[in-house]
């Protein structure tokens, strides 16, 4: 059965992320597709994830200021751009929108 790259490198992303957290999140949701250029291929994705308890605000903020220069293993993808899309205060805590870009690794 053919799986998309797309779902594969999602699953993955998705799991890096939540390990990164380091804490107890929920995804809301998440959904990717995939994306090409001349000389890569890959995904795009994205993710809703919810932090909740008393020091949502404080994890959310260790989350972020970590985002930009975290490592991510992924097998056979490469994470080539993440970005905090949003941070929303709801009253559950916080959820975060994350954007990424992942590309095959060759």
């Amino acid at each position: 059965m053919y799986r998309s790259l797309s779902v594969e490198a999602n699953r993955a992303l998705v799991r890096a992320t939540l390990k990164m957290l380091e804490s107890d999140a929920v995804l809301e949701e998440t959904s990717s597709r995939d994306w090409a250029s001349v000389t890569f291929t890959g995904a795009r994705h994205k993710m809703a994830l919810r932090i909740e308890g008393p020091d949502a605000g404080e994890r959310a903020d260790r989350f972020c200021n970590r985002l930009d220069a975290a490592e991510f293993e992924l097998r056979g993808h490469v994470v080539a751009d993440i970005v905090l899309a949003a941070r929303e205060e709801i009253p559950e805590g916080i959820r975060l929108r994350i954007e990424a870009l992942t590309v095959e690794d060759a």
